[in-house]
């Protein structure tokens, strides 16, 4: 398993180096990675939207959702991105998700950070340099994110919090679709500018 990182990160570096790299420079490698550690999973790029938005992967197993991953450009603060009304979203709806720039992986199980682990930092020159223990603990955190499995609902709280957190993604939902449409509608009798209408946040 350390030798399918290691390859990672060699790839990772070797992008990174040109100067060029973006973000969605580095989604093949990690596509690549994923799939290594788990031969049943398949990893979708750029996959249909849900309801909470557009997450950079969905993972799926037998044609299952597994969990989502958010990447990050390299480097970018993920305490940043943690704090974005994006990853609220996320976090709040997707049960098994990773936020990643890469060399970090941050773990959130039903919203709740799980685990965080590192491969290795960004050195002098741009070059990146490996943490032998963080690749350990790395390859554990994705080992047991791809072997999350929902939790089934068995008490009335479970159910309850399930459905509050429908409730988020519904709501969001339409705040999103009211906030996009900034044309005035106009009444269909008197042709008048229609009544906005607000939604408690």
């Amino acid at each position: 398993m350390s030798d399918v990182i290691k390859s990672y990160l060699a790839e990772i570096d070797r992008e990174f180096k040109t100067g060029k790299a973006t973000e969605h420079t580095h989604r093949p490698a990690l596509k690549k990675l994923i799939e290594a550690l788990d031969g049943g999973i398949r990893a979708t790029n750029e996959p249909k939207r849900v309801e909470c938005g557009a997450p950079d992967f969905v993972l799926r197993r037998d044609g299952f959702t597994v969990g989502y991953v958010e990447t990050k450009d390299l480097g970018k603060s993920l305490d940043e991105a943690e704090d974005s009304d994006q990853l609220q979203r996320y976090k709040r709806s997707l049960p098994n998700l990773i936020l990643t720039d890469y060399l970090e992986f941050r773990w959130f199980v039903d919203g709740v950070e799980r685990d965080s682990a590192r491969l290795g930092r960004i050195g002098k020159g741009g070059k990146i340099l490996p943490d032998k223990k963080g690749i350990d603990e790395t390859a554990q955190l994705l080992q047991l994110f791809l072997e999350s499995r929902p939790q089934p609902i068995t008490t009335p709280k479970d159910l309850s919090e399930r459905a509050a957190k429908l409730a988020h993604i519904i709501r969001d939902t339409i705040v999103e679709a009211f906030l996009k449409d900034k044309h005035p509608r106009t009444c269909g009798i008197c042709g008048r500018p229609s009544p906005r209408f607000s939604f408690p946040i």
